[in-house]
């Protein structure tokens, strides 16, 4: 059994992740999807949230996590296996930033997601709005939150496992260069899905399946081909991910 943390990306709450943590939960493992705090406080930035992921461990006494990060959720899992190394397992990225030493998520995005992020905090300067017409749960987010650079002192190569989801589906995607990149990494599990940033609206299962065969393959089961057949998966093979 594995046990797993959700962290959703910018304007999400755990809620974003309850389809895949169902899933998991059917499948006999545990599943944590984390609420980060603090939306549309000022003072509230990247810090805080890495914190709010390590309080889950702490208060849930978890060890051996699989730590699994959506877009803005990347920096957070960065920082979490960053500083509380002794509970993760593997990280797991999914259409997610992964940043170096200074990195930020203002840093790493294109130069249309940081027009927009400036865009939807012009209102009181400190919250990014969600886009119109989306979910209705969606709220703002700290705008600090994207704008504060991480700080690392250690390297993902200490974990068991790095593993990188890459939703090919949609146009103007920020991830598609790191994609490229980690894809001629042998040391990262390169996966694509042919659906749009919203994952969990378009492919659930199929995420799902992708976490499932990562703890059958670790465990050496022989049913991995059958688990592995109906998801759109590529290994270090640039150009196979639908774009």
């Amino acid at each position: 059994m594995a046990t797993y943390v959700l962290v959703p990306g910018g304007w999400r709450g755990g809620w974003w992740f309850e389809p895949l943590a169902q899933r998991l939960r059917a499948e006999g493992h545990e599943a944590y999807p984390v609420t980060l705090s603090g939306v549309g406080d000022r003072v509230v930035n990247l810090d805080t949230h890495i914190q709010d992921v390590i309080d889950v461990l702490t208060a849930e006494d978890l060890h051996d996590v699989v730590l699994c990060g959506h877009s803005y959720g990347g920096m957070v899992v960065s920082g979490v296996a960053d500083r509380a190394p002794e509970r993760v397992d593997s990280v797991v990225y999914v259409d997610a930033y992964v940043p170096e030493d200074g990195d930020s998520c203002f840093t790493l995005t294109s130069d249309a997601y940081r027009a927009v992020f400036l865009e939807q905090s012009r209102g009181d300067g400190h919250s990014v709005q969600p886009r119109q017409g989306g979910d209705p749960r969606t709220t703002a987010q700290p705008l600090a939150t994207f704008l504060q650079a991480i700080r690392l002192t250690g390297s993902l190569e200490r974990f068991r496992r790095r593993d990188y989801v890459y939703l090919s589906g949609w146009t103007g995607s920020p991830f598609t260069d790191l994609y490229e990149r980690l894809s001629q990494d042998p040391a990262w599990h390169v996966h694509t899905l042919p659906v749009g940033h919203d994952v969990m609206a378009a492919a659930a299962d199929e995420l799902a399946e992708i976490l499932l065969a990562q703890q059958i393959r670790d465990g050496g089961d022989a049913g991995l081909d059958g688990v592995l057949g109906s998801v759109a998966e590529t290994e270090h093979q640039p150009g196979l991910g639908g774009r």
